[in-house]
């Protein structure tokens, strides 16, 4: 096969990590062909939060600037008990965490991060859509991959990147594994300030967490509106999947909380409700000239908030690696997909992990309370430092 930057590429799915992904292989001189299943392209969702990992990424794609100023800039990530209200962890995430890490700690909605690249990728004349085309089959052989769409119509090219979210097609066809239900529920919500308790309105993303249950809040849109996210323990046996959500199964499920917090519960006129899922790490991500992105590689729960920043910096790493392999996509792919896996699984077991710490009760309780106690910031910076230190510069090292 010909290598060269007359190669197209098809990417599934528009959504942070498609687009992302099509911005950095365009941005490398490919042409690039972007297969959306919605009739448009767009996000749903609340708030998002981005470290400085993810906004070295945003500049590498040439967008950073674009999503600074729709971004609310924070001052602390602060960790609470729900049922004290004493404080158990605050990190600086202002100046002295710029200066270490390059880059700032900032909280955007979904719609807003998504929209800052999807305005670039479609002002990049190497991109094409395809809306209300849902991908039904893929193959690949010695000429190319191929991509077929609900009426039949096939759609050819040299490579083929799954950015299809937890539901991955790609992922089904190349490696056929299950996903993991958490048995967590998540509840998002979004309310205007004036609704927000005054107690509440604090520049930060805050965690209040109780036993096997925990809640988030921190500002959006310039601090017109505040992010509320609830997660707990079901009850039930989940399935994966976003639903409308009931402030009374939510209620049900935070007594013992403090009013402090609870009162956050009251404020929504409607939540979105998302049972969650992610996946064991795998080895490999696909096969010669197809592989997978972002949630369609390694979903994961949201307590380390690097779902959309870990999807950011696999699409400039693939970017770079097909760069650095002079456009031979099987040698890039592979490259990728060795730097990209241990990365993104210590990141989803880390998100297990702080899940536990979040959700503990009894004397784990009192040990999670305890475990930060007298540490500096530099200390809490040198723990993150596998985490925000992330560079494009560095990314296949």
């Amino acid at each position: 096969m010909r290598f060269g930057t007359d190669q197209k590429v098809v990417i599934i799915g528009g959504g942070i990590g498609g687009l992302a992904a099509a911005q950095a292989l365009a941005l490398e001189g490919l042409q690039v062909e972007v297969l959306e299943q919605a009739s448009q392209i767009g996000e749903i969702g609340a708030g998002i939060q981005l470290g400085a990992n993810a906004f070295a990424a945003l500049d590498a794609l040439g967008v950073g600037d674009t999503a600074r100023a729709r971004s609310v800039f924070t001052d602390q990530l602060r960790l609470m008990d729900a049922i004290s209200t004493e404080p158990i962890a605050e990190i600086d995430v202002g100046v002295p965490y710029r200066e270490r890490f390059g880059n700032p700690y900032a909280v955007i909605h979904r719609a807003d991060i998504h929209l800052s690249i999807l305005e670039a990728v479609q002002n990049h004349p190497n991109i094409t859509f395809r809306t209300s085309t849902e991908v039904r089959d893929i193959y690949q052989d010695e000429n190319g991959v191929v991509a077929i769409d609900q009426h039949g119509k096939p759609h050819h090219a040299a490579a083929l990147i799954g950015c299809d979210g937890v539901r991955s097609v790609v992922r089904a066809k190349t490696l056929g594994d299950a996903v993991r239900v958490t048995g967590h529920v998540v509840y998002r919500a979004v309310v205007d300030v004036d609704n927000m308790p005054t107690a509440l309105q604090q520049n930060a993303p805050v965690v209040w967490a109780g036993p096997h249950c925990h809640l988030v809040h921190y500002p959006l849109r310039g601090g017109r509106q505040y992010n509320l996210v609830v997660t707990f323990h079901s009850r039930e046996q989940e399935q994966w999947g976003v639903t409308d959500g009931s402030k009374e199964e939510v209620l049900s499920y935070f007594q013992g909380i403090h009013e402090l917090p609870r009162q956050m519960l009251d404020k929504p006129d409607s939540w979105r409700r998302w049972a969650t899922a992610d996946r064991d790490p795998v080895e490999s991500w696909g096969q010669g000239r197809i592989t997978i992105l972002g949630d369609a590689a390694h979903p994961m729960t949201q307590y380390l908030a690097q779902g959309a920043c870990q999807a950011l910096e696999d699409a400039v790493t693939l970017g770079r690696a097909v760069r650095k392999h002079d456009f031979n996509f099987e040698k890039a792919f592979a490259d990728y997909q060795r730097v990209r896996i241990p990365r993104t699984a210590r990141v989803l077991y880390s998100a297990r992990e702080m899940g536990r710490i979040y959700h503990a009760k009894g004397v784990e309780r009192l040990v999670r309370n305890s475990l930060w106690q007298g540490r500096t910031q530099a200390q809490f910076y040198d723990s993150l430092e596998w985490l925000y230190g992330w560079t494009a510069e560095r990314c296949l090292d």
